[in-house]
């Protein structure tokens, strides 16, 4: 049923000065409108899509897609571009998705978001235009296809601040092929069979055996052993959206619900909650339930990760259906160290008696730290040789024990520090 509205543009602009503002600009807005599509358009409100289309505005902009165009701007003093890095271009400009009008020709809608000033306080606020609900609706599907289409093309990073959520994606520019994770091979046949099941067969497994198709797993230990290259190796390995959520100490409710209500859409997709110990304490309440609400629906891969399991939230992990399983990333044995040193080719600076020996010196050390031993070594062998493996190993392990201890002030041990 059509309704009347009770004050008009430009009535009694005396008795709402800022809403003849706020109305000026939108009434320009549907007027050029009027003239693109020939007929009037309809005003809507969804603030928690329009947020999330214009992250795919500005992918769709960097990819220069030829759907979307830029028919006006609102304001002539507000700036209409965005300058921008690429590490393949090194600077880009782009239109600003603030006072810009942007039109989808395929479905005969527009969105523009405007600056508002009012109160010295400045802000904006999202409008889309449509001729009618079903070009709208049709519209929002077609959207949602095409981010989740986009957020394929590499890793979707989620970052809470002070604005927001803040969202960039990451190419996989280094593939890390499974045959590179270090694990035991019981526990990686576990974690990568249970991926192909979720993705690469379309969840028949979870169908064909009446399972919620839902997963969610916990990686836990100590830095530096393989926890975000397994992630990695994951995202790489599925042809589906991956999405890196980095908590701070910003996250809150509205950031958490943003967050899944994005993933929730795009599902079958792979969610990663990096350091999920560092949930603020005043937003937990609201993760917890937004995360039985997430894992509720079907398709989403849930992913923490935490070098402090003795940290989380217990209610977080004894309750079925939040993470079915917890694997321990240890550190690398005897077997998996010797792996990793050949992968890393140290036969070209040690013989076997010497690298064997290696082996053992560096017994209870992580990846992150036999990398470190290795770049050592080539070092000393570019620079000196030749190579003095026990001081490598002993230079480390002291540095380690005084990093663990916060012990440096030591006049034998300062001027190795270099900073």
């Amino acid at each position: 049923m059509k309704q009347n509205p009770l004050i008009t543009y430009p009535e009694r602009r005396e008795m709402n000065p800022h809403y003849h503002d706020y109305a000026t600009a939108v009434k320009k807005v549907k007027n050029i409108l009027k003239k693109h599509l020939n007929t009037e358009v309809k005003q809507y409100q969804s603030e928690e899509e329009l947020q999330s289309i214009f992250g795919t505005i500005k992918q769709m902009l960097q990819e220069n897609d030829k759907e979307i165009e830029v028919i006006a701007s609102v304001y002539d003093h507000v700036s209409t571009g965005t300058v921008y890095y690429t590490s393949e271009e090194n600077y880009r400009v782009i239109p600003s998705l603030i006072n810009n009008i942007f039109y989808f020709k395929k479905h005969g809608v527009a969105m523009v978001r405007i600056p508002i000033y009012q109160n010295h306080e400045d802000f904006e606020e999202d409008f889309i235009f449509a001729k009618d609900d079903e070009s709208m609706l049709l519209f929002l599907q077609d959207m949602i296809e095409t981010q989740r289409q986009s957020m394929t093309q590499g890793i979707t990073i989620f970052t809470d601040t002070d604005d927001g959520v803040v969202r960039h994606r990451e190419k996989i520019t280094n593939q890390v092929p499974r045959a590179d994770v270090l694990l035991n091979d019981d526990m990686k046949t576990d974690i990568f069979r249970s991926i192909d099941e979720f993705f690469l067969k379309s969840g028949s497994f979870f169908k064909k055996y009446d399972i919620p198709y839902k997963r969610g797993i916990l990686l836990y230990g100590t830095p530096g052993n393989g926890k975000t290259t397994l992630v990695k190796s994951i995202a790489g390995s599925v042809s589906a959206p991956t999405v890196y959520w980095q908590i701070t100490e910003n996250t809150s409710s509205y950031s958490i619900q943003e967050v899944f209500s994005t993933v929730t859409k795009m599902a079958p997709m792979v969610l990663v909650i990096e350091d999920i110990e560092s949930m603020p304490d005043y937003a937990r309440s609201a993760f917890l339930n937004a995360l039985d609400g997430a894992t509720s629906k079907e398709g989403i891969f849930l992913i923490g990760t935490t070098n402090y399991p003795e940290q989380i939230d217990p209610a977080l992990i004894n309750r079925a259906g939040r993470f079915d399983r917890a694997y321990e990333i240890k550190q690398p044995d005897d077997t998996l160290r010797e792996l990793y040193l050949r992968k890393k080719g140290l036969e070209r600076f040690l013989d076997e008696g010497v690298l064997h020996h290696l082996i053992q010196k560096t017994k209870g050390l992580s990846i992150a730290q036999l990398n470190e031993v290795y770049m050592s070594i080539a070092l000393q062998w570019h620079y000196e040789e030749p190579i003095n493996i026990d001081k490598i190993v002993d230079d480390l392990l002291e540095n380690q024990r005084r990093t663990e201890k916060q012990d440096w002030n030591t006049d034998d041990y300062t001027h190795k520090l270099g900073f």
